[in-house]
């Protein structure tokens, strides 16, 4: 087995495919990339046995064959080269030999068959989905996704594609984050719990528009793109019925422009208590008041800002964490914030920046402020 492929471009593949392996493995295999040379073609592949990526690039060769080759080592040589044409050999000692312009290196391998298979789907569905449509997704969504390791049905983002619209939806209890298109449609209902890592490794990749296929089954999904594949394990379990959390009635709607209101939130929340991390926002005809106190330390700041307002004046505490994070996921000049009492959760939307045929809701819980204590039961959603 021999290969030359330059060593810029073999170390780009492998910086993307590391993104899958974890910095401790049980399986001392799983700390390897599996090489599998097919003459002109060398397909690479990392897994941690719950995600496993792939990806190819041409080489000039005429053998075949496979090896699992350690991937910090590989990696950490590769980063001393320059661009240039290496040599890669099959020594008969269990051995691969790198040839530089500079010099040679020996690596230890192990026999590709030792690498765990890659899993195949049965009778998959699938559906089709523009790259930058599934980032926009994925950064819509994943940050309001929870780490609850006895909810493990939270961690995820739920995918919910019909006939009519794709919709993604990831909450962790305290906030709630829902993504649909309408000019999006599957040729049949499925609902799956995509887990975080998959999803933040597909949006670290995805740098140019390109069509993405998505096939799925009950246990298992795999996203086909251009030069690269993603297989994962989908999380088991039922997904909360999240629709029933989102209040249909919010007769107070506040609008103002996200950037002034992000910036008074990141000042005012400074001064927060460091276990709740609660804003109050006191609204009274088009004037904002946002106010945060620590009475242990005696810490204290109060902002006033211009905005639209419609309702009844109202006074209702938010973690300002979740509605700092909200707020910067938003795409927009403008938002809407709609609420109806002080102990119900506010709607956040956008006003701009997003087509007809988008539709993004955040959901944030409140925090009592008859007190500065936060109640995780009271502002918790009813999932």
């Amino acid at each position: 087995m021999k290969f030359i492929v330059s060593s810029s471009g073999l170390l780009k593949k492998l910086q993307i495919l590391g993104g899958v392996i974890n910095t401790s493995n049980t399986i001392p295999v799983l700390d390897h990339f599996l090489f599998d040379l097919d003459n002109s073609k060398l397909k690479i592949t990392s897994s941690d046995l719950e995600t496993t990526m792939i990806s190819s690039i041409e080489v000039d060769s005429s053998s075949k064959g496979s090896v699992a080759i350690p991937s910090k080592l590989l990696i950490d040589t590769l980063k001393t080269f320059p661009e240039q044409p290496l040599t890669f050999t099959v020594e008969n000692n269990n051995t691969i030999e790198i040839s530089s312009n500079h010099g040679k290196y020996a690596l230890a391998y192990t026999e590709g068959d030792q690498f765990p298979k890659t899993i195949t789907l049965d009778n998959p569905s699938s559906t089709k989905i523009s790259s930058t449509v599934l980032a926009k997704a994925i950064n819509s969504t994943i940050f309001a996704s929870g780490n609850d390791d006895l909810r493990p049905v939270m961690s995820g983002v739920f995918f919910q594609l019909s006939s009519e619209d794709l919709t993604f939806v990831a909450t962790d209890a305290h906030k709630l984050v829902k993504y649909k298109r309408t000019d999006l449609k599957a040729s049949a209902l499925a609902e799956f719990i995509m887990p975080k890592k998959p999803l933040n490794l597909l949006k670290n990749i995805i740098d140019n528009d390109q069509e993405v296929t998505i096939e799925y089954n009950n246990s298992n999904a795999k996203f086909n793109m251009e030069e690269l594949t993603v297989i994962c394990r989908l999380i088991d379990g039922q997904y909360p019925n999240y629709e029933a959390v989102i209040p249909n009635e919010n007769p107070n709607v506040l609008t103002i422009d996200r950037s002034l209101l992000l910036a008074s939130l990141k000042r005012v929340s400074i001064f927060s208590n460091k276990t709740t991390h609660q804003v109050r926002l006191k609204i009274a005809g088009a004037e904002l008041n946002i106010s945060a106190e620590d009475i242990d330390f005696s810490n204290k700041a109060e902002e006033r800002l211009t905005c639209d307002y419609k309702g009844e004046d109202i006074e209702i505490g938010f973690n300002s964490r979740f509605l700092i994070e909200m707020t910067n996921n938003l795409d927009c000049k403008e938002v809407r914030l709609e609420m109806s009492l002080p102990n119900r959760a506010g709607i956040l939307r956008p006003l701009d920046g997003y087509s007809n045929e988008e539709e993004l809701i955040m959901l944030v819980m409140p925090v009592m402020i008859n007190t500065w204590n936060y109640f995780l039961k009271t502002t918790s959603l009813a999932l």
